[in-house]
């Protein structure tokens, strides 16, 4: 397979593109690494893909994109080849020759979807078949087609991919999908997160712009159904990580449950915390659930925090809050027009013993897309990774969680 690298012209610097058949020119990636690290995701990916690798802070911060694996962020890292990979790759998926009907979770630790998932306007069924697993279906264009490269830099990756879906309604929705993937730099991080970050903290972050415009020649309404951009950040689990999700407080008749907490089942009350207005999720990869918040809820951030490496992720993303989010369960019976704004998944075995990771997964959710045709829908979701000592750590929780790294360890 061939990988390419994208330098492009800087100050009179010279063009460089690295391509060649197997194995990339680069000679670090040419190196062993112990599994777990950046430099061994390099290696396994550059033999599955054409990769494009976004660095920057002297090549200590690294991100993989993926066009060809449906414009994914396979991966980063905050300290160069050497430091951990960040994201989750599932390397059984990727290897396996055998095309998932349901779904080929290949992993990446930002991957744009569609949604709504269920429910009367769901895009994964078939139109009058019982929402069940065994009629699940996630649309080929972001599951296994390859999408398209418009541009690419150093620190930047602009892609696109025209799509035709259909949807439990029968309608048909012609749609263009771009995505727009850049690297942040420590002093963009510190403008737009308003925080003085340490040099003692290493970052690896990124932004993404995602944007659908209807290509239809009829309007998208309630009668037709109607679609939404859908971000999900699959990360690695660990024994003691915990997902992180301050609220706005309220009276629930204003603005609605503190949680949906019963998607797959009601979560067990020792895997979820609330204090005073924070929310804490165990995400150890040992059970199966997940949650979400409602536009009024959400304050635009979460985080997982994990205490064994020092790494503090941080999720920021649009919410509108007067917006109209879809419902995304498997029932047909509920209100379309009533979902949630973000979610937070963590993976666990299945009935049969069997796990499709462990991995866990912040997600967000632009509002429907009730559009006419040529009008577009935006959704901006951002990823910061933070590696450090928990006293540096520890200001940038209190600055943007209203929490300190010691409430964090001891929410349990």
């Amino acid at each position: 397979m061939k990988i390419k690298i994208f330098i492009y012209q800087i100050l009179f610097l010279s063009l460089f593109i690295f391509s060649c058949n197997g194995k990339t020119k680069n000679n670090h990636t040419m190196k062993s690494f112990e599994k777990g690290t950046f430099g061994y995701d390099l290696n396994y990916l550059s033999s599955k893909d054409d990769i494009i690798v976004l660095s920057g802070n002297g090549d200590k911060a690294q991100v993989i994109v993926s066009v060809n694996y449906q414009g994914k962020v396979f991966t980063s890292t905050a300290n160069g080849l050497n430091g951990n990979s960040l994201g989750f790759v599932n390397y059984k998926a990727l290897d396996s020759k055998v095309i998932d009907e349901h779904m080929n979770a290949y992993g990446g630790e930002n991957r744009c979807w569609l949604g709504p998932e269920g429910g009367r306007y769901s895009i994964y069924f078939k139109p009058k078949t019982e929402q069940t697993f065994e009629n699940w279906h996630t649309p080929k264009p972001i599951d296994i087609e390859a999408w398209q490269l418009k541009k690419a830099d150093k620190e930047m990756v602009a892609m696109n991919k025209v799509m035709d879906i259909t949807n439990y309604l029968g309608t048909h929705f012609k749609l263009d999908v771009d995505r727009t993937i850049k690297l942040i730099s420590l002093e963009d991080a510190s403008l737009i997160l308003d925080l003085n970050i340490e040099d003692e903290v290493d970052m690896v972050a990124y932004s993404t712009e995602n944007r659908i415009t209807n290509l239809n020649d009829f309007e998208w309404t309630s009668q037709t159904g109607t679609i939404c951009i859908w971000m999900l950040d699959m990360f690695n689990c660990a024994t003691k990580a915990l997902t992180i999700i301050p609220f706005n407080k309220g009276e629930e008749k204003e603005l609605g449950a503190v949680a949906t907490t019963d998607y797959f089942g009601e979560i067990p009350k020792d895997r979820i915390k609330i204090k005073d207005n924070v929310l804490y999720f165990k995400t150890d990869g040992k059970n199966r659930n997940k949650l979400g918040l409602n536009a009024k809820r959400s304050k635009s951030i979460a985080a997982n925090y994990d205490a064994d490496s020092h790494r503090l992720t941080i999720t920021t993303f649009d919410v509108a809050k007067d917006g109209i989010y879809l419902n995304q369960e498997w029932n047909t019976n509920k209100n379309p027009l009533k979902g949630d704004a973000m979610n937070a998944y963590n993976d666990g075995p299945l009935e049969d013993g069997s796990i499709m990771g462990p991995f866990l997964e912040i997600e967000s959710c632009s509002p429907g897309a009730f559009i006419k045709p040529n009008e577009k829908l935006t959704h901006k979701h951002s990823v910061f990774h933070f590696i450090g000592d928990d006293k540096e750590l520890d200001k940038i929780t209190r600055k943007l969680l209203g929490v300190s790294i010691e409430q964090i360890k001891s929410a349990f």
